[in-house]
């Protein structure tokens, strides 16, 4: 994959764990709740010298009694992205990949993500799990019951979120990876 060119929209395949040379890289990873994000990103991380962080985890462990809305998931999101910014830079800049299991879901949230990658000087690729919503519902449903997820979404809150849900665009300039089915369903 070209990293010093333009940005690349590419297929894919399972993630390899072949590469021989290691890059360092910012992994992104866009899609609707339900989508696969958090199983790709395990995938994602078992890459060597590859390090996964986790907005669910911070979340979930920092603030899961202050979530009630989404004006707190936006304040508290913002609050965490602020102190783990720096961090994840000067995580890239020791050599390691990072996978950074936060929605790349907004414009806003992927401009933040392009300043870690600018600010870093590292190669990036943002995964895209472009998953229709009756997918994303089955899969949230299957999830909710299991109870295995920090947070338990009702299906007026998947579409509230997804009300704000916007796919990365071309002049974004980010070298997306698109994942046209998603995860398999057994896996989220």
């Amino acid at each position: 994959m070209g990293y010093l060119g333009g940005p690349q929209i590419l297929l894919a395949s399972e993630p390899s764990n072949a590469d021989p040379a290691h890059v360092t890289t910012l992994y992104l990873l866009c899609g609707k709740i339900a989508a696969g994000k958090s199983t790709l990103a395990r995938r994602l991380a078992v890459r060597p010298a590859t390090l996964l962080i986790s907005e669910d985890h911070w979340m979930s462990n920092l603030f899961l009694d202050e979530l009630h809305t989404i004006g707190d998931y936006a304040d508290l999101s913002a609050r965490l992205r602020a102190a783990m910014g720096p961090h994840v830079v000067d995580i890239l800049r020791t050599g390691l990949s990072v996978v950074l299991d936060f929605p790349a879901n907004t414009v806003e949230y992927r401009n933040w993500m392009r300043s870690l990658v600018d600010q870093a000087r590292v190669a990036h690729e943002l995964h895209f799990l472009d998953v229709p919503d009756m997918i994303c519902k089955q899969r949230l449903r299957e999830r909710n019951a299991n109870g295995k997820h920090p947070f338990e979404v009702s299906e007026a809150v998947y579409d509230l979120f997804t009300s704000y849900f916007v796919p990365p665009g071309p002049t974004e300039d980010f070298n997306v990876v698109v994942h046209a089915a998603g995860i398999q369903q057994s896996e989220v």
